[in-house]
């Protein structure tokens, strides 16, 4: 009986074994991050018009990432979704702000989000990669598929650092350069969207 039981024990020890190796070994170092509010989180929006060029900047920003390692490489992005408060954008003019909001429509459609399809992540040197993301970017409440490109740096604290810009166009999201003055200042149609974020461990971020 003895033998027995350890045979069912050998048994079952080396079912476990099987079962384990076939589990992908990237699932083991695959970790939610989160971006860290305040000053290192930035995004910006840049124009200009027939007067002058322009920035408005925001620090709110809600921001999580399953990042996929394996042997202390970055391997892929599973998942990735950022959304802004339209509001929290800030020039250097309350008028041109709520003017903004007016065209943007940011009362019906009070957040601007980018969410995941897809990325290609490439090595650029140690600890520093490019990442090829494609996705599904939202404002005013119409949507248009962009690629971005990320530099993503891991810290040595083990944080991320995603940064980089896209071009896109006001017509693509169904909103018309506005003007002001009685026309005497117009908006041009090209935006640049310009990012800096911080990412640390979600785990960490709720023990501390």
């Amino acid at each position: 009986m003895k033998n027995f039981n350890k045979q069912i024990s050998a048994v079952t020890i080396i079912i476990a074994a099987i079962l384990f190796s076939a589990i992908p070994q990237g699932l083991k170092a695959q970790t939610s991050y989160k971006v860290i509010p305040g000053k290192d989180a930035t995004i910006k929006v840049l124009g200009s018009s027939n007067v002058h060029d322009w920035t408005m900047t925001s620090s709110t920003i809600e921001s999580r990432g399953e990042f996929k390692f394996d042997e202390g490489s970055l391997r892929s992005l599973v998942s990735f979704s950022l959304s802004v408060d339209a509001k929290s954008l800030k020039s250097e003019h309350e008028s041109m702000d709520s003017r903004t909001y007016k065209t943007i429509k940011a009362d019906q459609f009070p957040k601007i989000t980018y969410k995941l399809n897809s990325a290609v992540i490439t090595l650029l040197q140690k600890n520093k990669y490019l990442v090829k993301a494609t996705g599904e970017l939202a404002i005013a409440g119409a949507t248009q598929t962009i690629v971005l490109n990320v530099t993503a740096v891991v810290n040595p604290d083990n944080t991320i650092t995603c940064t980089g810009s896209q071009k896109i166009k006001l017509t693509d999201y169904k909103i018309e350069p506005p003007s002001f003055m009685l026309g005497a200042m117009k908006v041009t149609n090209d935006l640049t969207i310009q990012f800096n974020l911080l990412y640390k461990n979600n785990q960490l971020i709720t023990k501390n």
